[in-house]
């Protein structure tokens, strides 16, 4: 595996905390008093924090501005990113691993810098990047692909050797549809895996499967065979509950 440039997802490749999103858009709209229409999680996926802001006042009627909507996102859970939120397995040692092959890394995330940024520092992970872009901050979500050329720019590694790290099938789709390399990331939120697997070049369990291969020669027939492998594996476990 040739890699100069690895730009990484957050919330469920990173650090396991994408189950927090999974309700806080319904919890957000109770504690305003309003009951959310089903498959709000659904929609607010691709969406940045500001998406779902303007979203909540076109189909909510909310009056209040989008930054006040965000604000009063993020304030309900601004403790789980500050105290509670864990790398996945092996996450440490891999970006360890990076940074001894100076390789260059970034995060392109959703959630918004501050959060981030807690989240990343006291986990000890954030000396390993040297940006964050988030969807916010470059004005568009992961349904289009200008949060990873952007992130792609600030990196200034090839293309060909600059891979994209997400546990999200449309996050995934979007970084293959612009030409990146894509490690599919195993995340329990997720559950479109067989078609991540269809899609990434790669599809990993835990970054602890990613020694082996950083250590292949990098050719075409030992990619294909760890894939072959982690698609194995990832059958085996999905038929017990994992």
């Amino acid at each position: 595996m040739k890699i100069d440039g690895a730009i990484f997802d957050l919330d469920g490749t990173l650090l396991d905390s994408m189950f927090i999103w999974d309700t806080i858009g319904e919890e957000y709209l109770r504690s305003r008093g309003i009951e959310p229409h089903e498959n709000l999680n659904e929609i607010f996926k691709s969406m940045s924090l500001y998406q779902a802001a303007r979203y909540y006042q076109s189909e909510y009627g909310l009056t209040d501005s989008a930054d006040a909507i965000m604000a009063g996102v993020n304030s309900m859970i601004r403790h789980y990113y500050t105290a509670e939120a864990l790398p996945k397995t092996g996450v440490t040692e891999f970006l360890a691993e990076l940074k001894n092959r100076r390789v260059k890394m970034c995060i392109a995330t959703a959630t918004d810098r501050h959060l981030a940024e807690a989240a990343l520092s006291r986990t000890g992970l954030l000396s390993y990047f040297g940006e964050i872009f988030t969807c916010s901050s470059v004005g568009y979500g992961k349904d289009r692909p200008d949060i990873f050329h952007a992130a792609h720019r600030f990196l200034q590694t090839p293309k060909n050797s600059t891979w994209v790290f997400e546990d999200a099938l449309y996050a995934v789709r979007t970084a293959k549809s612009a030409g990146y390399h894509v490690v599919g990331v195993f995340d329990r939120s997720e559950p479109n895996i067989d078609e991540i697997r269809g899609l990434a070049d790669l599809y990993i369990r835990s970054f602890e499967e990613m020694e082996g291969i950083l250590n292949e020669e990098g050719s075409n027939d030992s990619r294909l065979r760890f894939q072959r492998r982690s698609r194995d594996s990832g059958r085996h476990q999905d038929h017990h509950g994992a």
